[in-house]
């Protein structure tokens, strides 16, 4: 494909994934080509409402399209492996909503498929093109919070009343939300992780994964570092308001998330606290899909996405996501993350379950 082409994007999974066709359709490197659902009547009316004509109701005719460049996945959890793989073997590039995957061997399976590829990976990590994220990585870069001491992320979210492959999900199978910021951060990837459970959900819940813990909390040693980080995860059965949040503490400043949805974050200067206001980086994409950073592509608010109402717009983040991936596919920079950070942040997670499973045992990240 030469460099100057459009990217042609197909998207599997319309439900959240549709979020993203109006951004591809205004991107200037994309041609929102194809998408991708079970459905019949749910993939017409979404490609009669985006103007779409290419339609697929089976994944693996979707991949035979040679048409199809690149294939943004967002289909659920247990899908995530076996689609990623299929669509490197196919020579596509890949975009994937989190987590890469559930196992370490899927995890290993699809950065050996990417490395044979020779194709972009890229898993559609949120948080760390959130505009909260970008923030405090500016005053990292300029030095407002100097040299990084600790960091800490957590994310609690009630899943009652979502599809029911969330119900049970331990809940450090899904942890990238809090784990990303706490690496992407300082640039390293995790070397070990202790983890222990707290609580215990239903016996209806449990069953479905074997998993007991109300709240799974982890403490991650980062690679070649001598930082450490701590992780804390709830999914069910525990009285919170959304939050996805990340804290980082300096020698010079440390940034807090706010405790409350509305409120604004702090920023400790030495042991004076203040209040901050995190500015949107819509600057730093192309201007016609700048307007996504603000607002969801839908007019109509009650046609969001669950995920995007519940988890605050994701902080801006999806038309940074689509740029970076678009970008990493065209050469222009590396993709953030690629296969091996994307298994490593996931594999904290999967680590750190066995870990919890195990009364706390102290597990090795492997290396890919």
């Amino acid at each position: 494909m030469a460099k100057e082409s459009k990217i042609r994007v197909a998207i599997v999974g319309l439900g959240f994934g549709a979020e993203f066709i109006p951004i591809y359709q205004n991107h200037p490197d994309a041609e929102m080509y194809a998408i991708c659902r079970r459905s019949r009547k749910d993939l017409e009316e979404c490609g009669d409402r985006w103007g779409i004509k290419a339609r697929y109701t089976s994944f693996e005719d979707m991949l035979k399209d040679p048409n199809v460049d690149a294939v943004h996945i967002n289909s659920p959890i247990q899908d995530h492996a076996s689609q990623s793989l299929a669509a490197l073997k196919a020579g596509k590039h890949v975009a994937c909503t989190v987590p890469m995957a559930t196992s370490i061997e899927d995890c290993r399976a699809i950065v050996e498929a990417r490395r044979a590829a020779d194709k972009i990976y890229m898993m559609m990590e949120t948080v760390v093109y959130s505009r909260e994220y970008l923030f405090v990585k500016h005053l990292y870069e300029e030095g407002t919070i100097g040299r990084i001491q600790f960091l800490r992320g957590s994310h609690q979210q009630e899943m009652a009343g979502w599809p029911g492959y969330w119900e049970g999900l331990p809940p450090m199978h899904y942890a990238t939300h809090c784990v990303s910021p706490c690496l992407a951060l300082p640039g390293k990837l995790a070397e070990h992780v202790v983890c222990h459970g707290s609580g215990k959900i239903s016996d209806s819940l449990t069953s479905k994964y074997g998993s007991p813990f109300a709240i799974e909390t982890a403490t991650l040693k980062l690679k070649d570092s001598n930082l450490a980080a701590e992780v804390t995860r709830s999914l069910f059965e525990t009285a919170r308001q959304y939050r996805e949040s990340f804290d980082v503490y300096g020698d010079k400043a440390s940034f807090e998330w706010q405790q409350i949805e509305g409120e604004e974050p702090v920023l400790h200067k030495g042991e004076i606290p203040e209040r901050v206001h995190v500015p949107d980086f819509a600057h730093l994409l192309p201007e016609p899909i700048r307007r996504f950073t603000t607002k969801g592509v839908y007019n109509v608010e009650d046609e969001q996405h669950l995920s995007f109402i519940q988890g605050g717009g994701h902080g801006g983040s999806h038309p940074h996501l689509a740029h970076a991936w678009l970008s990493a596919i065209k050469g222009d920079r590396p993709a953030l993350p690629d296969a091996e950070t994307s298994a490593n942040w996931t594999m904290v997670g999967i680590c750190a379950h066995q870990s919890a499973m195990k009364n706390g045992e102290k597990m090795l990240i492997p290396t890919l």
